[in-house]
């Protein structure tokens, strides 16, 4: 046994025959613990507070949905709450980002009474509204770590107003946001304007702990996103990333990767999905309990509890929809099918309705296995097969992924070929020359590179369409190789997106100006997805 060997583990010849679910049933009876002892209630004092209030929010608030086995209802002090800050603070809008925000944060300990303070004023947080407590217990996987328990804590706002910036602070018994002392520790957030009017936002994948994805992020700031997408493998506690029981894990990580982004996400919503290194085996029977516990997402995809990052949300003139690739990939099939096709019909249902809805232009999708990329992983068959029939019948605008550590860019693709060349600078529209795939991977994990022969493309040099033998993931989780065309711009460095949209006019179209930037915020990348009807 090796000091990396679990040490209570499934056998090799078993984890590689059992399911996500079937490894959970497994580890859940080998690492049965009594739950701490709560009292008291905290999520009726949700909608109890709100109820009473003096009218800062419209309605009743509520919290997001959890997992019921990671829920409880109050944490029991064990430390002077004085002594104890909270951090990590990250928000995530609702449903409805005009009137819906949650929030969310850790404590390194059990805290008495966690609350949110709000308000319209940073020196008026009269409002108080008492959280929910999601516990999460993490055994001793191997001979090198410790068990852990970490405690988040989430407090969802409803009935806010539209276009309406909003001061909060989180605090405990011992610890008020509102002393003079730690007036620092506010925040502020703001809700989506009640119209569409011009707006941007960002996004990446494979983000992790490191200087480069802490400078990310500070970039990010910079461009004062109205939202961030992140497109999966958000931490990566689980380094090995198979969704197996096998997998190297560290839970503190998770601890690390929330203080670094805290200064970006306490106020631009964070909005994530899952990868192949969030499926965690230890918390659920699809491996997402550690994300149903950290984070509180939109509750509107097909199964909130057991498909947390699959859900969807309208921001001005712009549908988002967030989909999880695993549970379609061929390369990396621990959850694949786990929805039962659930995920793929509520797909064609959801794209069908914002398309139906005028004010909607654009329709953007993001997950986090490649449907085009010719890097490390390459192109996984599984979401081609299952999704890109639907992104074709609903002229889907753009797609982001992530999965592979570079930036890498197509023309647009109509039928599994390029529909239109689509050059640094130039515009494609959808409704016509097929859609754009973006692989935004480089937003702080180790960079991968491309195949022998195929070079980086950028700064507006476009490469020459040399035909690049790559490959993709088949049914058989074998790689079928690809002669490629529609490989328009590829980036090893440090990058995220940051996409602009307008609204069009009696005489203008309506624009997604997208750029890719570099870690030092040089652009490396621009296009413009165009919609003239």
């Amino acid at each position: 046994m090796t000091e990396d060997t679990p040490r209570v583990g499934i056998p090799d010849q078993l984890a590689c025959g059992m399911s996500m679910p079937e490894q959970h049933e497994y580890l859940r009876a080998r690492h049965a613990r009594p739950r701490i002892s709560r009292r008291g209630a905290l999520t009726g004092g949700i909608a109890g507070a709100a109820a009473a209030g003096s009218g800062l929010l419209a309605g009743p608030a509520s919290a997001a949905t959890a997992s019921p086995a990671l829920v409880t209802t109050a944490a029991t002090a064990k430390v002077d709450g004085s002594l104890v800050a909270p951090f990590g603070r990250h928000l995530a809008f609702g449903a409805d980002p005009k009137t819906q925000m949650r929030i969310s944060w850790q404590v390194p300990f059990a805290v008495k009474r966690p609350y949110v303070r709000v308000g319209l004023k940073p020196w008026d947080l009269s409002r108080k509204i008492e959280a929910e407590v999601r516990p999460l217990h993490t055994p001793s996987l191997t001979r090198k770590l410790p068990a852990v328990d970490q405690y988040y804590l989430h407090v969802g706002l409803d009935g806010l107003r539209p276009g309406t910036t909003y001061y909060y602070g989180v605090g405990h018994d011992g610890f008020d946001p509102a002393d003079a002392s730690r007036l620092a520790t506010i925040s502020s957030f703001r809700t989506a304007p009640a119209a569409p009017e011009k707006f941007v936002f960002t996004a990446f994948g494979d983000q992790g702990v490191s200087y480069d994805a802490l400078a990310n992020d500070q970039v990010i700031l910079g461009q004062n996103p109205a939202f961030h997408l992140h497109a999966g493998d958000i931490c990566y506690a689980d380094s090995s990333g198979h969704g197996k029981e096998s997998d190297t894990y560290d839970a503190r990580v998770w601890d690390q990767f929330l203080a670094q982004t805290e200064s970006v996400a306490s106020r631009v919503p964070w909005m994530v999905t899952t990868g192949n290194h969030d499926m965690e085996a230890w918390y659920s029977p699809n491996g997402y309990g550690g994300q149903s516990a950290r984070w509180s997402l939109p509750g509107n995809g097909p199964d909130p509890s057991n498909a947390p990052g699959v859900y969807s949300f309208v921001y001005g003139n712009v549908g988002v929809v967030a989909l999880d690739a695993n549970d379609v990939s061929y390369e990396i099939p621990a959850n694949k099918g786990y929805t039962n096709g659930a995920q793929t019909a509520w797909l064609d249902k959801r794209l069908g309705e914002l398309r139906a809805r005028p004010e909607i232009d654009f329709v953007v999708v993001f997950f986090h296995h490649c449907m085009y990329s010719t890097s490390t992983h390459a192109s996984d068959g599984g979401p081609r097969d299952a999704w890109l029939p639907l992104f074709t019948k609903h002229q889907v605008d753009l797609v982001i992924n992530g999965h592979n550590h570079v930036y890498e860019r197509t023309d647009a693709i109509k039928g599994g070929e390029v529909g239109k060349p689509v050059p640094v600078g130039a515009s494609t529209d959808p409704t016509r020359d097929g859609i754009v795939y973006v692989t935004a991977g480089g937003a702080g994990a180790d960079l991968y590179g491309f195949g022998l022969g195929v070079k980086d493309s950028y700064e507006g040099n476009v490469h020459d369409h040399d035909h690049i033998v790559t490959f993709h993931w088949t049914k058989l989780r074998l790689p079928d190789p690809d002669m490629v065309e529609w490989s328009r711009v590829r980036y090893t460095g440090f990058s995220f997106l940051a996409v602009e949209a307008e609204t069009g006019t009696a005489t203008t179209a309506a624009k997604l100006k997208v750029s890719a930037l570099a870690e030092s915020g040089k652009r490396i990348d621009y296009f413009e997805v165009v919609r003239t009807s």
